[in-house]
């Protein structure tokens, strides 16, 4: 992704999962409500769990609810080919991309998590929940998609797939 610092400056950490579309017809807005309205229950406890632990450090909490935004993330900006979800706070701004690309008889999601750790809080909360990322975007990704790999890990070098 060369646009980055468009999407979000001074960003310091990103990961990108891709995988073959199943939905021949979804645009980006559609596939981010698929991705994050309706996740595993698994996820929805983890995410119960995360918003009352970051509640009590005055953080943003995250509600997957439908709406103006993909799962209670706030939609930023969005075409047919990409939305941009995410919002900025205290300890981190971050964004998560959904792009849909083109292929000769297929189609192909990326979704790229970007953040910019802001203070000290912003580095313990990723180093808390990096683990969890990176199981919780691929199983999100799963009921959309086929043969879902990483591309790019979090400290933004290509994976054996890129």
């Amino acid at each position: 992704m060369r646009d980055v610092e468009t999407i979000l400056a001074k960003a310091d950490w990103l990961d990108r999962f891709s995988g073959e579309l199943i939905s021949a017809d979804a645009d980006s807005l559609q596939v981010s409500q698929m991705l994050l309205e309706h996740p595993p229950r698994w996820i929805s406890a983890l995410m119960s769990l995360r918003n009352r632990i970051v509640a009590i450090a005055g953080l943003k909490t995250v509600a997957f609810v439908a709406g103006a935004s993909a799962g209670g993330f706030p939609v930023v900006s969005s075409t047919p080919q990409r939305t941009v979800l995410g919002f900025d706070d205290r300890h981190l701004n971050f964004r998560i991309v959904v792009d849909i690309r083109e292929g000769a008889d297929r189609r192909y999601l990326d979704v790229t998590t970007l953040v910019r750790r802001n203070n000290l809080l912003g580095r313990l909360y990723l180093l808390a929940v990096g683990p969890f990322h990176r199981r919780i975007v691929p199983a999100t990704m799963r009921p959309i998609c086929v043969n879902v790999m990483p591309v790019i890990r979090e400290d933004g070098k290509p994976t054996r797939r890129a």
